[in-house]
């Protein structure tokens, strides 16, 4: 009994489409998933309906990039409402700056001679929330690159020609944000941000779980966070970071979490919602009430 709690679809920078991601979760033998597209959950609706029809359990899903102190860090809402409002207008914005950031590549790659225009990525992209993998691609469908890892070490990877900075939203605001949606927030592969040094303060505002199982996690690694996992008192998750075939070959199924895991995590997830339903009616019975004339 396994699970896989960080996938992607063509809805971000996958490349399968949810019907295929159920597909070949089923292939791989898992009994939950969740979908965590970067910044967006629209491809919550449909992922769903095709993991029913595979008997597969859905969790939705988002992954937001933010910062704190000047660390990158990754957070995913797991068990999130993807239709609270707060978290859709939140995800436009972000989108539109996703948007305006291939603008901004595609301009970086024209003043170096490369004719790419922007409306080939968003077309390639076909998606609301587009990225540097897109671009990649249409580099590599237009001819200036052989393949993508070439489009990433030549243009795209951080500090070459083409590659523009990233918004992040602040850490404490990502995971109020996930909170507000009814989600818990969890710090997705820290072993590739290496910066172990602020758990403690996103603990401290709010952080749910941790991400010990990854694709890119040695054994070690996997270790390490497990305890401190345990020394916070976070709920533990896992999963292949899975995009498809965008990265050369498809991950999902290199990583499975045991279901123990998710057994905690939607407990971790009732006892917030109950404690949540409490402090709402305990607000409630405290305003003012009008008196009768």
């Amino acid at each position: 009994m396994f699970a896989d709690l960080h996938l992607h679809t063509c809805f971000s920078d996958g490349t399968y489409s949810p019907a295929e991601l159920a597909g070949h979760a089923r292939q791989q033998g898992l009994r939950a998933i969740a979908l965590t597209d970067h910044d967006t959950v629209e491809g919550c609706r449909e992922t769903a309906q095709a993991c029913f029809a595979c008997d597969i359990e859905f969790i939705p899903g988002t992954e937001l990039t933010a910062e704190h102190r000047g660390h990158e860090v990754h957070l995913l809402g797991l068990f999130i409402d993807p239709d609270n409002a707060v978290l859709l207008r939140k995800l436009a914005q972000f989108q539109q700056v996703r948007q305006q950031r291939i603008h901004e590549m595609v301009a970086r790659l024209n003043a170096l001679g490369i004719q790419l225009q922007s409306e080939t990525v968003f077309a390639l992209a076909n998606c609301r929330s587009p990225g540097r993998p897109h671009v990649g691609r249409a580099l590599v469908e237009q001819g200036f690159c052989a393949s993508m890892d070439e489009a990433f070490d030549r243009f795209l990877k951080k500090n070459r020609p083409g590659w523009v900075p990233k918004h992040k939203m602040s850490a404490l605001e990502a995971i109020e944000l996930i909170h507000q949606a009814d989600g818990i927030a969890a710090m997705a592969h820290p072993a590739l941000n290496q910066s172990d040094e602020i758990i403690p303060e996103l603990v401290a505002a709010g952080l749910d779980a941790i991400e010990c199982f990854h694709s890119k996690h040695s054994p070690a690694a996997v270790e390490h966070y497990l305890s401190v996992a345990q020394k916070y008192r976070l709920g533990v998750t896992g999963g292949s970071d899975c995009h498809g075939m965008s990265k050369g070959r498809p991950l999902i199924g290199t990583v499975k979490l045991p279901c123990h895991f998710l057994a905690d995590l939607k407990q971790k997830h009732a006892a917030q919602r109950e404690q949540r339903s409490k402090e709402e009616i305990v607000h409630e019975n405290t305003l003012p009430h009008a008196g009768c004339s």
